[in-house]
């Protein structure tokens, strides 16, 4: 009896994901993080049943939006009173808090019902990567990030580029 147990706690137990936002798009992002939040992923998975996963993603300080979007990409407020209506172009508000933008964008792909704010409990964001202790014990797996970084030619070493071959070699000129 205790393996059933045992296999019914493994079946409905929450696991806790990492996923590093290094240099990604939020809109990416947001396509790998939703399912692990709603449970789709799980064969248990239903629309009324409560199954997801906790995630957790760092770096979101260094997130990847294109020059335009930068300026170009506004979020929208209004108070409620006249004249109360304010647009925010992404920059200001990535200035103000580097996990925003993540969040809204993780908040507006979750479904529009009343889970979404417990949904939203179990994503824990951080600008930096600096995590706690108490949050790292709990990982259990890491997610792969949907777009393949290459490496910066900072990263490589000078025998590396050495080494690399050359697509073109100018002949010299005689005069």
């Amino acid at each position: 009896m205790a393996s059933r147990i045992t296999q019914q706690w493994a079946t409905f137990g929450r696991l806790w994901y990492i996923l590093n936002a290094d240099r990604q798009s939020p809109g990416r992002l947001k396509y790998v993080v939703c399912p692990i939040l709603e449970g789709r992923h799980k064969p248990i998975y239903h629309t009324m049943t409560d199954c997801g996963d906790h995630v957790v993603v760092y770096n979101t300080r260094h997130i990847a939006l294109e020059d335009e979007n930068w300026v170009r990409k506004n979020f929208y407020h209004h108070t409620g009173y006249p004249g109360g209506f304010s647009a925010t172009p992404a920059y200001r508000v990535h200035e103000r808090d580097p996990t925003e933008i993540l969040s809204k964008s993780i908040f507006w792909n979750l479904p529009k019902d009343l889970r979404r704010r417990t949904l939203m409990t179990r994503l824990h964001l951080f600008p930096d990567d600096i995590i706690p202790e108490q949050i790292l014990e709990n990982i259990t797996e890491q997610l792969k990030p949907p777009n393949e970084i290459p490496k910066r030619l900072d990263d490589f070493t000078d025998e590396e580029r050495a080494a690399f071959p050359k697509l073109f070699v100018p002949k010299e000129i005689e005069l």
